[in-house]
């Protein structure tokens, strides 16, 4: 299958993205198209799955379950080291068909697949690791005489339901984690983003991962539902915006859940920053991917002292942005996922305005590509402060007490990162420890993550991390064996008896 989704990028054909059911790839729902948001014309196309396929799939992952669990650790970590190494060898065209598809710059499509390799590697690492522990029951006067151990046993049956942001690379960590821990992975894919889910997929399949692995299904939200709410399933990780994570978790009902939700990230540069460093960081990041990211810079709160010489800056770096084609490396904004995204950074750029705040670039659009925007100080109600905009738009506003900032960046019911430039090392764990978020990036912007690195909010940005080794936490249960009347530690509570 992956041969022939290279063939048809490099022919710039339609690309089929079919599912993959019970070892084969063929699907007989009614196909859907998507088009390319920057190229606008049809780039793929996938069969919506059948409620038959549906519950047929469920079925099938359940009773391949015990055969993928008995797959060695090791195994597993060659298959994954394998299909790292089958990334970087077709990084170029998989780049190509991330471009076609979302409008994502080529530079930054190509970076998403490198990122790829390096996650199955991570997960590759891992699945090594694996491991449980013998536990100090004999410490206590009620354990001795006895013996206790774990280990990490696969949950069964995984459910992986990927964004379109970072399709590639987020369909690596859940599908990649899960196959490390010994789970067969049913994988529902975005609609915006069907071939390049199935060619992650079949990458893995050509790199030695067993048909009973996974299953790829494609459709909207319905097919979610239905998955979530099937018995068969044992725990599900989900990416993507607050209010779908909450309809899955009314679905899935009594499972374990990894939910990685939205987010409206704060950077806050105080006056001892550089200044020049954190403009360019902030334009780098606030605008890469056109702001569809749930850490992308949208609230940077400057220090008064700063605050015009910080916005100079900005303006003049974001300036620089190419914006243009996807496919030419040159790109550094390239198109949202659809004209309803684009239009939605203009509406809310302009009600910014009528707030009062100053529109210093952008707040237009052509298509589906929104021009880098950059509000000045917006009142705390408006919506590019108060809600997630997951666009090429950042709002900058002054302050003036370190304290107070903090609880302006709390304000927001989302808790995903934060960034903080500066060196004084008390206003850094100050921060750390007070800021309601999974993760704080110091002497950088909001949207940084290492793969290997746990990546995970707090209140309506989820639950769970999202990196390897802590979603392997999220796909194995501990299971303890207790030996009675065999003990490791010694049997006896006291010597007296020999002492006298």
């Amino acid at each position: 299958m992956l041969e022939a989704l290279l063939k048809s990028i490099a022919d710039a054909e339609v690309v089929d993205a079919l599912p993959f059911l019970a070892g084969a790839w063929s699907g007989d729902g009614p196909w859907a198209e998507r088009a390319g948001p920057y190229v606008r014309r049809t780039v793929s196309r996938a069969p919506t799955a059948l409620p038959a396929e549906i519950d047929q799939a469920v079925a099938d992952a359940r009773s391949y379950a015990p055969q993928v669990a008995s797959l060695a650790p090791a195994a597993r970590a060659a298959i994954l080291q394998r299909a790292s190494a089958a990334a970087l060898a077709h990084r170029d065209q998989l780049a190509t068909l991330l471009a076609l598809e979302l409008g994502k710059p080529l530079k930054d499509s190509r970076i998403e697949i490198e990122r790829v390799a390096s996650t199955f590697e991570v997960c590759a690492a891992e699945a090594r690791r694996i491991d449980g522990e013998t536990l100090p029951v004999a410490g206590w006067d009620t354990g001795v005489g006895n013996s206790a151990f774990t280990y990490r046993a696969p949950a069964g049956v995984a459910l992986a339901i990927t964004p379109f942001n970072a399709p590639a690379n987020l369909l690596a960590h859940k599908l990649g984690a899960s196959f490390a821990a010994g789970n067969t992975t049913l994988v529902k894919a975005p609609p915006q983003a069907p071939a390049i889910s199935a060619a992650v997929v079949a990458l893995l399949l050509d790199s030695g991962m067993p048909y009973q692995a996974v299953q790829l299904l494609h459709g909207g939200g319905d097919v979610g539902a239905a998955l979530c709410a099937a018995t068969e399933v044992d725990v599900i990780s989900f990416t993507g915006s607050a209010a779908t994570g909450a309809a899955v978790a009314r679905a899935a009902g009594a499972k374990r859940l990894a939910l990685e939700l939205g987010g409206n990230a704060a950077t806050i540069i105080c006056e001892d920053a550089d200044i020049e460093a954190a403009a360019k960081a902030a334009a780098r990041t606030g605008y890469s991917n056109s702001g569809q990211s749930c850490i992308s810079v949208q609230r940077v709160y400057v220090h008064r002292s700063l605050y015009t010489d910080f916005l100079d800056a900005f303006a003049a770096a974001v300036d620089k942005l190419v914006i243009g084609d996807p496919m030419d490396p040159a790109t550094d904004i390239g198109s949202m996922v659809d004209d309803d995204a684009a239009d939605r950074v203009v509406r809310w750029s302009a009600e910014a305005a009528e707030l009062g705040a100053t529109v210093l670039r952008g707040g237009t659009r052509n298509g589906a590509t929104a021009t880098p925007t950059i509000i000045a100080g917006p009142p705390a109600h408006a919506s590019v402060v108060a809600h997630e905009v997951f666009g090429a738009l950042v709002a900058v506003m002054p302050y003036d007490d370190f304290d107070t900032v903090l609880g302006e960046c709390n304000a927001s019911r989302y808790g995903l990162q934060a960034g903080l430039f500066t060196h004084d090392i008390k206003r850094i764990f100050t921060a750390w420890r007070r800021l309601e978020v999974g993760g704080l990036i110091v002497n950088g912007t909001s949207n940084f993550r290492l793969d290997h690195i746990p990546f995970g909010g707090v209140k309506d940005s989820g639950f769970g991390r999202e990196s390897p080794r802590w979603l392997i936490d999220d796909y194995t249960v501990v299971k303890t064996l207790m030996l009675r009347g065999l003990s490791i530690w010694g049997e006896r509570h006291d010597l007296t008896k020999e002492n006298q």
